[in-house]
C-alpha cells in the first residue's frame, strides 16, 4: 500500500484541510510556499496518465472548494501535478500540489536554459 494510501486509511497522520466522500487535501511536509497543500483521490490512482474524466471533474470542484476554504481563491494560486520519473513524481498515486499565500515564482525554470534538455 503507497504512502498516501495509508493517509486516506488514517494509518499515517496528516494535516487534513479538506476532505469529502472521494478526495482528500492536506498540508505538505516540505513547503514550498506559505500555502502548500495536497490535494489526492482516495481511490488510488497511479498517475495523470491513468485518471479518468469523471475522477478529474470531482477534483476539479473539490481543488476550488479548497482555495476558498485556504482564502487563496481571489488572490491566485497554483495548481502542479508531475507525472513519472522526469517529472518529478515521488509518490505513484496522483496528486496534486495548491500553491499560493504569496505571489509565486517560477521557481526551478526561471533560470533553466532549453538548451539543456535538447
Amino acid at each position: 500500500m503507497c504512502l498516501f494510501c495509508k493517509i486516506v486509511n488514517k494509518e499515517i497522520p496528516a494535516n487534513i484541510v479538506l476532505e469529502n466522500e472521494n478526495f482528500l487535501a492536506f498540508h505538505d511536509i516540505n513547503p514550498k510556499a506559505p500555502v502548500h497543500v495536497l490535494v489526492i483521490p482516495k481511490l488510488h490512482v497511479d498517475s495523470f496518465n491513468e485518471v479518468t474524466g469523471e475522477t478529474m471533474a470531482g477534483m476539479t470542484t473539490f481543488i476550488q472548494e479548497l482555495a476558498k476554504e485556504l482564502a487563496i481563491d481571489t488572490n491566485g494560486y497554483r495548481v502542479i501535478t508531475n507525472v513519472g520519473e522526469n517529472g518529478g513524481q515521488e509518490v505513484k498515486h496522483l496528486h496534486y500540489h495548491v500553491l499560493g499565500g504569496a505571489k509565486l515564482k517560477w521557481g526551478h525554470f526561471s533560470d533553466a536554459d532549453p538548451k539543456d534538455y535538447l
